[in-house]
């Protein structure tokens, strides 16, 4: 009986071939960055969606003329900055103020012009009077109670989200909601009530 001979090729170490292919696959992956950086470099950003002009609104008015809800005037809305802020001016009777609620997306920027409130960001209680303002960062819990009646302050959201939205749906509702369907609004718009409002 003749035995065919046959040549013995030895078998292949498993790691040293993943190292090779790893070394391809980088590569490989180099030089389609490289080929691509140019190309990426000449695309142009998606255009904002920003007026070409300046925004003016008068005292006492409405950016819109047309007032969410009564004591609250929109000053500069979402829609003029791409989403980016919003501004409020508000005028709250004595006494009145937000539940303790968080923000997930949203900063938020309050400045006095006349009247008293205080607010409390976090484990901080600010008392402000006119020309003081208080940043509350997103989420960081905060709330606010009027201390004297027809207090005027600017509200500031950075970025504007769908506050004006919330502020638009709440403004629809004949009655104050009750706590159950306030929190699920405030959720619905970002928020999260965490605790009833401030006791002064």
């Amino acid at each position: 009986m003749f035995f065919k001979s046959y040549k013995v090729v030895p078998y292949p170490n498993p790691f040293l071939l993943l190292i090779k292919i790893h070394r391809m696959q980088r590569r490989s992956f180099l030089m389609i960055s490289l080929l691509a950086a140019p190309v990426l470099m000449l695309a142009k950003p998606p255009k904002k969606k920003r007026p070409d002009k300046g925004i003016k609104v008068d005292a006492g008015k409405d950016r819109f003329n047309s007032p969410i809800m009564h004591g609250l005037d929109l000053k500069l809305s979402g829609k003029d900055t791409d989403g980016d802020l919003c501004i409020f001016e508000s005028t709250a009777p004595k006494k009145s103020g937000s539940p303790m609620h968080i923000h997930h997306h949203q900063d938020e920027w309050f400045y006095v012009f006349e009247g008293e409130m205080i607010i409390k960001v976090g484990n901080d209680t600010f008392h402000m009077k006119p020309g003081d303002s208080v940043f509350a960062p997103r989420g960081v819990p905060h709330a606010d109670y009027i201390v004297s009646d027809g207090t005027r302050r600017l509200s500031l959201f950075q970025p504007a989200g769908s506050i004006e939205g919330f502020f638009g749906k709440l403004s629809k509702m004949k009655t104050f909601p009750a706590s159950r369907k306030l929190k699920k609004l405030y959720h619905e718009f970002g928020m999260d009530i965490i605790g009833p409002p401030l006791v002064v």
